[in-house]
């Protein structure tokens, strides 16, 4: 990531830096900016979906989907709908399982590319 700023909007932005780099003088500024790397899953919030692809069983999901009523993450309807689905078409309706360090290897996998796009862009 990039920004470009005149030397005057730098020095509005950035006064005792501006000091710091140009003194009194005016000067061409070019500045490139290296963020580090965000975490995928910084303010994310798990969807009762993403739960239900935890459970190893119908009968887990359907425990799961009853405690997130009871605190009122969901509704009595959604949770009789969830539970239904459940019931007839078990976890699989909702996807592939994701297994226990399933959070993890995503991660794991975006950080490995953003380090390969970094890399790229210096080459």
């Amino acid at each position: 990531m990039s920004h470009e700023f005149s030397v005057e909007e730098f020095k509005k932005k950035f006064p005792r830096l501006a000091e710091e780099i140009f003194g009194d003088r005016d000067r061409q500024l070019t500045l490139r900016v290296l963020s580090g790397f965000s975490d995928p899953w910084r303010n994310y919030v798990p969807t009762v979906v993403d739960y239900i692809r935890r459970c190893k069983s119908t009968e887990e999901a359907i425990r799961v989907v009853e405690y997130l009523a009871k605190r009122g993450e969901l509704t009595g309807e959604e949770a009789e709908e969830l539970k239904s689905i459940l019931v007839n078409h078990g976890v699989g309706f909702f996807g592939s399982r994701k297994e226990d360090d399933y959070y993890y290897k995503e991660a794991k996998r975006y950080w490995s590319l953003m380090r390969r796009q970094q890399r790229s862009r210096r080459s």
